[in-house]
Order: C-alpha cells, then sequence, then structure tokens
C-alpha cells in the first residue's frame, strides 16, 4: 500500500519441490498429472509419430506436455523458505541509498522501462519475467498489495476463482491479523500469499534488526493465524528499496517482486474509476507484466472480470509468480 512511482504519468511516456499450499486442489492437481501422463502418452505417441513426420522432430510434443504439466503443479506449491541470513556485519558494506521503484510505459505493448541504478535480478527480485517478454510469450502476473480491508477483497477473490486465475495477495501482518478468513480463502483456492512486513514499513531506514523482525515476523504470523505458510515472495513497502535491503531479503529466503504495470489506485478518496482501469489495461498490457494492483479499490474491483476477459481475448495466460525464474 502507499505512495510509489510511475515515471512520467503522461499518456505520451511512452521459484519444483515443495510443501502444497493448496491441500486440496493440490491432490487433484497430482492426480490431473497422472492421468494426463497415462492417458495422454498415447495421443503424445500417435502425434509425436506424425509432428516427426513433419518437422523431423520426436521432442516437441512431449516437452511441451511435461512443460504444461509443470506449470499446473507448480502453481499449487509453496515453496519453502530457505534461510541464509548472515551475520549483522555482512551487510555493512552494501550501498544503504533509499530507492523508489519506478517504471516508464510503452505505448506499444513493449516492456516497461525502469529503475536500473541496481542490477536486481542479483538479489532474486523481479519487476517483469525476461524470458516471456524475450520471447514475446502472452502471460502475466497478478499481484495485489493489501495492508488493510475495504470490503473488495472477497468480490475480487469470487472474480478470480470464477476465472481461475491465479494472484499473488502481499500482506502485512496487520492485514492477516484482522482478516484471516480471508488470508485463508486465498490459500485454500491456490493463490500465494507474499510478505508485505508487519507495519508497511520503509525498509532502507530500518536497522537490520528490525528488517529481519519484520519480514521473518510477518512471515511466522502467517503460519500461526492461518496454519498455512507463507509463499517466499515479498513486495517492499512503497517500493523503497536498497542494494542492502535487497541482500537481507534475498538472504531471509524472499524473492523481491517489484512491478512493470501500476496505476493511481490505492487513494480510496480518489479513485481512477472503473473505465480508467479497463483503459489503462488495454493500452499497456505486455509480455511478461508483473501487475500491481490494490486489493482496497472500489475501481478494481469493477474492473477485475472485464481486464480478466479482455486479456484472455488477447491470448493471454495469467501465471503463478513460481513460474519466475
Amino acid at each position: 500500500m502507499g505512495n510509489y512511482n510511475v515515471g512520467n504519468e503522461t499518456e505520451n511516456d511512452s521459484r519444483c519441490v515443495g510443501v502444497l499450499g493448496c491441500r486440496w486442489k493440490g491432490v487433484v492437481c497430482l492426480a490431473g498429472i497422472l492421468i494426463c501422463l497415462v492417458v495422454g502418452s498415447f495421443c503424445v505417441v500417435t502425434y509425436g509419430a506424425s509432428t516427426a513426420e513433419i518437422d523431423g522432430s520426436e521432442s516437441k510434443p512431449i516437452q511441451s506436455m511435461f512443460d504444461k504439466c509443470r506449470k499446473v503443479f507448480c502453481r499449487y506449491q509453496t515453496y519453502p523458505i530457505e534461510n541464509h541470513l548472515k551475520e549483522k556485519e555482512a551487510y555493512q558494506n552494501y550501498n544503504n541509498t533509499k530507492l523508489s521503484w519506478w517504471f516508464r510505459r510503452d505505448m506499444n505493448h513493449g516492456p516497461s522501462g525502469c529503475d536500473d541504478t541496481i542490477d536486481i535480478s542479483e538479489y532474486d527480485a523481479y519487476y517483469l519475467d525476461q524470458n516471456a517478454s524475450e520471447k514475446n510469450e502472452k502471460v502475466v502476473y497478478l499481484t495485489f498489495d493489501c495492508g488493510y480491508e475495504n470490503g473488495y477483497t472477497e468480490q475480487m477473490l469470487d472474480i478470480l476463482k470464477k476465472e481461475d486465475v491465479p494472484a499473488c495477495f502481499f500482506v502485512t501482518q496487520t492485514y492477516i491479523r484482522d482478516n484471516v478468513a480471508i488470508a485463508k480463502r486465498m490459500k485454500e483456492e491456490g493463490h500465494q500469499v507474499g510478505n508485505h512486513t508487519i507495519y508497511h514499513i520503509c525498509m532502507p531506514d530500518k536497522s537490520y534488526e528490525e528488517i529481519v523482525q519484520e519480514v521473518n515476523g510477518c512471515a511466522d504470523y502467517m503460519k500461526e493465524a492461518t496454519g498455512y505458510a507463507m509463499d517466499p515472495y515479498l513486495r517492499p513497502p512503497c517500493g523503497e528499496y536498497s542494494a542492502r535491503t535487497l541482500a537481507i531479503t534475498q538472504d531471509l529466503g524472499f524473492k523481491t517482486i517489484f512491478w512493470s504495470m501500476a496505476y493511481m489506485d490505492f487513494d480510496v478518496n480518489n479513485q481512477p474509476g472503473v473505465d480508467f482501469v479497463i483503459d489503462h489495461f488495454n493500452k499497456y498490457h505486455h509480455s511478461g507484466a508483473i501487475i500491481l494492483m490494490h486489493n482496497v479499490s472500489s475501481s478494481n474491483a469493477g474492473a477485475l472480470e472485464k481486464v480478466i476477459a479482455n486479456l484472455k481475448a488477447e491470448g493471454y495466460r495469467f501465471a503463478s509468480l513460481n513460474e519466475l525464474q
């Protein structure tokens, strides 16, 4: 939640081993994969033979089938948070200059330009699926920042369930505390729940001890309050970060997730409107986009179903952050 920079606002400027995050869907998913392997094998052999005759390839159909199975299986995984945190002194030489994430939109549906002061890829940080972008693969990632509840999250969950679309909800500890049932529902319906710290802090302004407590405390509380483990993804509050905070976050076992699509939707008293949201997605969608939306937005709640329908009509697939590599 909170402010972030999107570059110029004018129209012209243009991580598979883990525990199942969604239990019942995980069982269904595993059963589906087995059926796919058994029933599909006959089709693969038959189709593969004919394909090989045409293009000399024997591996493409099999590779494609296994790739699809992998993506479905990975969607319902909660990967373990692998903590490799070092002593405080190990981070003293990292630059702690506070940066605020920004990006610049591309009017031609290309990848957004972004803050390149730091090579964020060195810290398991993403703002875009670079592989999908380079291949022009029509895949996008829906993410929601949740600092507090404003009555729209369950409506959005209803839409995501209806459309079979996965999302990642970045939650604060206070959000979980006040909305345990909703946090549980997110996991039960196959979504990811990411870390947004305990109190939505400015991470570069905090000490090593405070950062560790804010991140680990939120993750620990998620497990205690809901019974579900938090997914290993973190969004820095307000998009504020530094090389030091990225290094600590990485060693705590989290991938940092920024964004390549966003708009001013977090002010509940100054909403952009449903039509604006729909039009914004029509103008700026792009391959590999990581989309930031806020759960408190009435505009997002009103536009979400149409946004999803439009992107599907364009041939886009909605993916889990687990696909990011």
